[in-house]
């Protein structure tokens, strides 16, 4: 297969970055995240030495004590609390909409004899109890998916909700400028033996467009999916977190914790915002 062409390349004309457009569904979250999901970002979201790097970073910027009660907010199968249960943080709840990633959280933290909450919710809406944390994190490129930026800051503001006064919020998502600075509109790389994952990229004003193309050499075609994500800057970050109602916002940019350069697409280049409520 040939080399990702850089931005500008002629790969998609006019015709086709609608069609891809218009193939995003607006829910187009509450199917992604899956089984295969697993497989496909496996270099991110199943890389125990990067987990624990970025737990290192979480722990440093908020203090946390192993008493707090620590909601991870879009969690997925948990992979950042199981690793705080296993340093020894005995209140962590997970929320995430994934009914597969949920029910795999909870059978690797059984499997573990890891005492974790996982609950299935909507985060914009989480039915939990006002003030009932002492941390919300939202990691791991977890936030700008709604198609309504209204959407997006719903979810700030249930975080808010939620957290203690004083409490510490925490957002990791992938940094905007990095993206469009090195956007690249075809990536492709393989798993294993057996699995290809393809993914054709465009940008389309705020947001990037992909659609996803997932091959088994055995099995044929696994997924052929569109997806829109939101692009954020430190500023907007700043200006969104404040609405919300969060306090004493820092903010953090460039950071990256892969140790094998690539393209990891969304994860390549973190910003992490801090505040408080």
């Amino acid at each position: 297969m040939p080399s990702s062409p850089r931005t500008g390349s002629s790969v998609s004309g006019p015709t086709r970055r609608n069609g891809m457009e218009k193939r995003v569904d607006r829910d187009w979250w509450k199917s992604l995240f899956d089984d295969l999901y697993l497989i496909t970002d496996s270099r991110s979201v199943c890389d125990e030495g990067l987990t624990r790097k970025e737990v290192d970073l979480i722990l440093e910027l908020t203090g946390a004590s192993k008493e707090w009660r620590i909601l991870d907010l879009c969690g997925g199968q948990g992979r950042h609390a199981l690793e705080l249960a296993r340093r020894g943080f005995c209140s962590v709840t997970v929320l995430d909409y994934s009914e597969s990633l949920v029910s795999l959280g909870k059978e690797a933290a059984r499997k573990e004899g890891i005492s974790i909450h996982f609950v299935r919710g909507d985060a914009r809406n989480t039915g939990l109890s006002d003030d009932s944390f002492d941390a919300v994190f939202i990691l791991g490129n977890s936030f700008g998916y709604f198609l309504e930026e209204d959407d997006d800051r719903k979810v700030l503001s249930e975080a808010y909700r939620l957290l203690i006064p004083g409490g510490v919020f925490l957002l990791d998502v992938s940094s905007g400028d990095y993206v469009r600075e090195n956007f690249r509109p075809l990536a492709w790389h393989e798993i294993g033996d057996d699995i290809v994952v393809c993914r054709e990229r465009e940008m389309r004003g705020d947001r990037v467009v992909t659609r996803e193309v997932v091959l088994s050499k055995r099995e044929g075609l696994l997924r052929d999916a569109c997806y829109s994500i939101r692009l954020f800057g430190e500023e907007e970050l700043n200006a969104i977190a404040r609405e919300a109602g969060f306090r004493h916002i820092q903010t953090l940019s460039g950071l990256a914790f892969h140790e094998k350069k690539g393209d990891y697409g969304f994860m390549n280049s973190r910003i992490y915002l801090l505040g408080r409520k």
